[in-house]
């Protein structure tokens, strides 16, 4: 989706990448182009939100649970078909709630510390962006950090 003068709508969102005890949480996409990949749940920064209150809004309407928001651990840059997507991801928390999925088709907790893990977090079908979101995990050395407070 190009506009008039050719640039591409760039579309700003932020992704929760909840840890607890070694594990990752991640969601299934249950519609759209992107149906059954697997991503980290957040969603579209709205006017006038920072980052981090955007976080915690879309957490509490897609899982009904109270996160804390950590550090910044990476903004990606993805090239998508329609679009230009541009995300920062935080390491969370959760502070209260269970998780409980409202939008998403299906969800994991996915072993970051055992990459031979039959749950491990390349055992999924990530989206593209989420992908860079995983390779920066790695990279940082977060993954058995615990939660993010």
């Amino acid at each position: 989706m190009e506009t008039a003068g050719g640039v591409r709508k760039t579309v700003r969102v932020v992704a929760a990448v909840i840890r607890d005890q070694g594990r990752i949480f991640a969601t299934e996409r249950g519609y759209g182009d992107w149906k059954d990949y697997w991503e980290f749940p957040g969603g579209k920064i709205e006017p006038g939100e920072t980052p981090e209150e955007a976080l915690r809004r879309e957490i509490r309407e897609e899982l009904a649970t109270e996160i804390s928001v950590g550090q910044k651990l990476c903004t990606v840059e993805y090239d998508y078909p329609a679009f230009h997507l541009s995300m920062d991801c935080f390491l969370c928390g959760i502070i209260e709630g269970k998780l409980t999925l409202l939008e998403a088709e299906d969800s994991a907790w996915l072993d970051a510390d055992s990459p031979d893990s039959p749950d491990s977090l390349d055992s999924v079908r990530w989206l593209p962006a989420d992908l860079q979101v995983v390779q920066a995990l790695k990279k940082a050395g977060v993954l058995s950090a615990g939660s993010a407070d």
